[in-house]
């Protein structure tokens, strides 16, 4: 019983945790520019981060990763 218990437990907490991580952008494609920006909520209100790929390739990014990423991809 107590077994069952502490299985569950576990599973729960690895569900959260699995949720919780980061949220991945798909890559840009060649020849674009794009932005990913990321928000601290599911309303989008607050931008916490941003990420920065431009047409040759170079990247820049500032602030944090969160699970509520926005991507705009604009051909070059």
């Amino acid at each position: 019983m107590i077994r069952r218990a502490l299985l569950a437990t576990f599973f729960g907490i690895a569900t959260i945790a699995v949720t919780a991580a980061p949220a991945q952008a798909r890559p840009c494609f060649p020849d674009h520019y794009c932005v990913t920006t990321y928000y601290s909520d599911s309303a989008y209100t607050s931008v916490v981060g941003q990420k920065y790929e431009g047409c040759a390739g170079d990247a820049q990014s500032w602030g944090v990763r969160s699970i509520y990423p926005e991507f705009t991809e604009i051909p070059c």
